[in-house]
């Protein structure tokens, strides 16, 4: 009993504090300040977790983790590429692919068009961009015919439908090589479709039916590059150098880190920005215990002295005014934690209906790659973020009980 004395009597005074209306404002202020930081904190490690989800499923499952290009000349043996390929650990696919870099008219001028030529037999095992286009423009593809596939954003803005006509400036080539004249020819084409991702991918990219695109630049049976998907994407730059390095033929080689690393790189530099920042606000909140408690001993003198002069230690001392910082901390991370769980598992259709209220739009889906707020919870980060606010709470408690535990009995009681 005599161990658990320091824990009863700071339950008490816990208790006993909101008789003072002062101390229990402050008091309410550490706790719902302790709160705040902990939901903030949770919800937005979920939506950056969203976003890191979405870069992986959505836009890095329709850009290539890899690229093989031929370096001076097309790929001639891009069927050992593609064998060589599945025999490496942690590769998951290998298709072919011919690009066409050109230019179509809008008003007002041209825009930049990268037309890929795809093998729809090969290209879902290195993309899912299937799945954002309807089934019948993806079978326009399989044909051998001037079909292509835009953006349903850049059709939007050329004004063109299904059916109509595009003119596509492309530099004259011979064999695959560009003419050094700079003379351009326009080769027309039929819209068969749209595909919807949202981003810049939306608005420079088309796709047609690669043996088209082979017939359109002489090709034969050569082809621009290899695309390739690993299981990791984290992996993708030593896998792909690995293949590289097994081929005979002189190629460049490309990963996504080269060409889309920076979106990665701009969610967490948001992500350790963010963290600082709500780490900052839930020490500050931390900080309002100490005020409460120093107040708490100012206003408890007389009956640690008492207590004191009764045989109580310092020790058992210090523990009542730490139980009392402390049962501040579990509150406030129990009301943080619940409401940010709540909160971070149904952030997507918060989202949604501030959109439909407010009638706005939170993330616009020609600038960004998706056009929701994406969200997924992480046991982890819950942790992270109560065990932290936790020990914030506790390193809080130490002055004031310190400060409690040095009392001087007599100069209390004479109320010197």
């Amino acid at each position: 009993m005599r161990g658990l004395l320091g824990f009863w009597i700071g339950w008490r005074f816990y208790r006993a504090r909101q008789a003072n209306g002062f101390i229990s404002f402050i008091s309410f202020a550490s706790t719902a300040g302790i709160a705040l930081g902990v939901a903030v904190l949770i919800i937005v490690l979920s939506a950056m977790n969203g976003f890191e989800r979405e870069l992986e499923q959505r836009f890095l499952g329709v850009v290539p983790h890899g690229e093989l290009i031929g370096a001076a000349e097309p790929l001639h043996s891009w069927p050992d590429i593609v064998k060589s390929a599945q025999v490496i650990p942690g590769i998951e696919g290998a298709a072919p692919f011919i690009r066409i870099e050109g230019l179509v008219q809008k008003p007002g001028g041209f825009q930049g068009l990268a037309v890929t030529g795809i093998d729809t037999r090969l290209e879902p095992d290195v993309s899912v961009i299937r799945d954002f286009m309807s089934p019948q423009a993806w079978d326009s593809l399989a044909t051998d015919s001037n079909n292509i596939v835009l953006g349903a954003s850049l059709a939007a803005k050329l004004g063109l439908k299904v059916g109509d006509l595009l003119s596509l400036y492309v530099p004259s080539v011979s064999n695959g090589e560009a003419s050094r004249l700079g003379s351009a020819k326009s080769h027309r084409f039929v819209v068969s479709g749209t595909f919807k991702l949202g981003g810049e991918l939306e608005q420079t990219n088309a796709y047609i039916p690669m043996a088209y695109a082979a017939k359109l630049l002489n090709m034969g049976d050569t082809v621009t590059g290899v695309r390739i998907k690993t299981a990791n994407v984290f992996q993708a730059p030593a896998l792909i150098r690995e293949l590289g390095f097994k081929q005979d033929q002189y190629l460049y080689m490309s990963d996504w880190t080269r060409t889309q690393g920076h979106l990665y790189q701009d969610i967490q530099l948001v992500r350790v920005v963010m963290y600082l920042v709500l780490a900052l606000v839930i020490a500050v909140a931390c900080f309002n215990i100490v005020s409460t408690l120093v107040m708490a001993v100012r206003d408890k003198a007389a009956e640690i002295a008492i207590l004191m002069t009764m045989g109580v230690r310092r020790g058992a001392i210090m523990t009542i005014f730490m139980v009392q910082g402390a049962l501040n901390g579990v509150l406030g991370c129990l009301l943080g934690g619940a409401a940010g769980v709540l909160i971070a598992l149904n952030l997507s259709a918060i989202a949604r209906g501030i959109e439909q209220l407010f009638s706005v739009k939170l993330l616009a889906a020609d600038i960004y790659f998706i056009d929701f707020l994406p969200s997924r919870l992480e046991s982890s980060d819950v942790l992270i973020v109560l065990s932290m606010a936790m020990v914030m709470s506790l390193i809080a408690t130490i002055y004031p009980a310190l400060k409690a535990s040095r009392i001087l009995p007599a100069q209390a009681l004479s109320g010197r």
